[in-house]
């Protein structure tokens, strides 16, 4: 039977189960009701709380360690890391590598977050502005953030703004988010007529909102 971390009990009526972000169990139960009768809940519900452990697992975010061969994502594809003894700049891209300067491992997180902003500058507005173009939107200004809870977003002014992490993704995960945001300039909710939108202009989308739900917290340095 899986191990239950914490019975938290309360004056609900039924009882929940409900898998913590590091896979603890926690059970939340009424005032008065038996043990028994909830470890008979959770050895019945045993193969939920297992596959709910495993995408929990699924979804952690990397740890990087910056360690010479660890991989870097850029637009979908991996790049490995090279450490260099010499280097004026703390982190280069050269010949589908990328260079991290010796002296610069202790502040390789900063390295990496300045340079993955720097490519989501150079590659993302260019592609807001194409597919802008080819559907027939015009956003009034593009901006590159470091939002952390959301891919992207529409203001009420027509600002589509992207966090640079998206860069990571492959390219037709960033259209499919650029195609999102683009449709909000017209449909400022997620209603039907929203998803029939995009669905309009993108009719795979829904595996790219997938892709996003399994990899999009190993976006992240």
């Amino acid at each position: 039977m899986p191990e239950i971390e914490k019975i938290i009990r309360s004056k609900r009526k039924t009882i929940a189960l409900v898998v913590q972000r590091d896979g603890s169990l926690i059970v939340r139960a009424p005032l008065r009701t038996p043990e028994k009768t909830i470890r008979e809940l959770v050895e019945q519900k045993s193969g939920w709380i297992t596959r709910s452990r495993e995408k929990m697992r699924s979804t952690q975010p990397i740890q990087h360690q910056f360690a010479e061969g660890e991989t870097f994502p850029l637009m979908g594809k991996p790049h490995p890391l090279k450490i260099v003894k010499s280097q004026r700049a703390s982190l280069s891209f050269e010949g589908g590598a990328l260079l991290l300067a010796e002296k610069a491992r202790p502040r390789a997180r900063e390295a990496f977050t300045r340079w993955y902003r720097q490519m989501a500058q150079l590659l993302l507005p260019g592609r807001v502005e194409a597919l802008a173009k080819k559907h027939g939107f015009k956003p009034a200004k593009i901006r590159i953030t470091s939002a952390r809870t959301r891919w992207g977003s529409c203001s009420s002014t027509g600002t589509i703004s992207l966090t640079w992490r998206l860069v990571m993704a492959p390219p037709e995960v960033i259209d499919y988010i650029v195609v999102h945001e683009l449709v909000h300039l017209d449909v400022k909710n997620h209603s039907k007529t929203f998803w029939n939108a995009v669905a309009a202009l993108m009719p795979d989308y829904k595996k790219h909102v997938d892709w996003l739900k399994k990899h999009g917290q190993t976006l992240d340095v």
